[in-house]
């Protein structure tokens, strides 16, 4: 189980990242538009360095849903492989069976 200060911060960043998407989206817009004064793209570019760190989506980190566990985590089920192999072996995915030999 993950640290719930860990867990709570990635809960926050999501937050600032949905919070700001559309803002961030807008400025970098600006900035990536050839045809507009090189001021303007200055200005866009300072306005997005004032917007919170925590708001761009590359500071997200995956963490499973069950433990927070932020390594061995798999994207299409939205688990870490240790919650993974729990929920097989008490037999709560339909299909997986725990092998042994």
């Amino acid at each position: 189980m993950a640290k719930k200060s860990m867990i709570a911060r990635e809960v926050k960043r999501e937050k600032l990242v949905k919070q700001y998407a559309q803002k961030r989206a807008d400025l970098k817009a600006i900035i990536n538009d050839k045809e507009k004064p090189v001021e303007e793209r200055f200005k866009a570019t300072l306005e997005l360095a004032k917007l919170p760190r925590n708001s761009s989506a590359t500071r997200l980190h995956n963490r499973c849903q069950l433990t927070g566990r932020p390594h061995a985590y798999y994207r299409k089920l939205k688990i870490s492989r240790i919650a993974l192999r729990d929920l097989g072996s008490n037999g709560e995915i339909p299909g997986m069976v725990k092998s042994s030999w």
